[in-house]
């Protein structure tokens, strides 16, 4: 299944055409078993986890937000930004735009570190503040900050630095 289409055309009676069928049939199934149901209320980290599976892989980094109704349903995700190796540029319009769009309660923020650590920088934890500041502005509360790297994930709520 993660056979590129370069490796298809190895195979015997596998040409460009079928060889790119078969990559993208196994792209799209992956990303179907990865999604999960949006109907599922986000309590706490795990259930943050289900909805971003993809992340601890990525090789940059990616700042997602999910949005939420005032069940702490999940209405949508959305990837704000993708970095380089380590570092990924968020601007709170890019943040809380589609929330406002999706006229969204809440919001829980997602990225991951693709060094494999998923403890908090300085730089996380500032952005973070700033992110929360806004969201109290225009009256859409950051329920959390999931980290999600290789070996673990760290909540910024339940470390209580949020």
């Amino acid at each position: 299944a993660g056979w590129s289409s370069a490796r298809w055309l190895l195979v015997p009676g596998v040409g460009p055409a079928r060889a790119a069928a078969l990559a993208a049939a196994f792209e799209l199934g992956r990303r179907a078993a990865e999604r999960s149901p949006g109907g599922d209320a986000i309590r706490g980290p795990e259930d943050v986890l289900a909805h971003v599976r993809d992340l601890p892989r990525a090789r940059k980094e990616h700042f997602v937000v999910l949005l939420l109704n005032a069940r702490h349903e999940m209405q949508a995700r959305e990837t704000v930004s993708i970095g380089s190796l380590n570092a990924s540029i968020v601007h709170p319009r890019e943040v809380f735009q589609p929330a406002i769009l999706h006229s969204a309660a809440s919001v829980v923020l997602v990225h991951n570190h693709p060094s494999g650590d998923p403890e908090p920088s300085e730089e996380d934890l500032s952005i973070t503040r700033r992110l929360v500041q806004v969201g109290e502005l225009v009256g859409i509360a950051v329920l959390d900050h999931v980290i999600v790297a290789a070996r673990g994930v760290v909540s910024l709520r339940s470390r209580q630095l949020l």
